[in-house]
């Protein structure tokens, strides 16, 4: 049923042709694209405007969390780009997280971030 090389083993043709005779690969392509989208690569969802209201300043984390890295800061009154926001840690209380707009890994608390306008859509 898969088609094999000629060392015997089965490739990804052979997997792309299993999935197409099972009707499957239509589903990937159209899946693929939505749930790798970061918002920062061109996609067609929003970009939300907020800015920092914490005193000391933001700190920008690779994740939704304090147990991840630190890789930057933002300065009180500076205006943030938001893709999205999730429920994850309590900082608190709040346990809403916003992606930002800067880079594929760029997370800070809503805690210290007020969205100017609409609320950011969810992720």
């Amino acid at each position: 049923m898969f088609p094999q090389s000629k060392s015997g083993k089965r490739g990804l043709f052979g997997l792309f042709a299993l999935c197409a005779l099972s009707g499957m690969a239509a589903g990937f392509v159209a899946a693929g694209p939505a749930l790798a989208s970061d918002g920062s690569e061109g996609d067609n969802f929003a970009v939300y405007e907020g800015h920092v209201v914490a005193e000391d300043g933001l700190v920008v984390r690779i994740g939704p969390s304090t147990r991840y890295r630190v890789v930057g800061s933002k300065e009180y009154g500076s205006k943030v780009g938001i893709v999205c926001r999730v429920k994850a840690e309590r900082i608190e209380g709040n346990p809403v997280w916003y992606k930002l707009s800067d880079a594929s890994y760029a997370w800070s608390s809503q805690r210290d971030i007020v969205s100017d306008g609409e609320a950011p859509r969810w992720c």
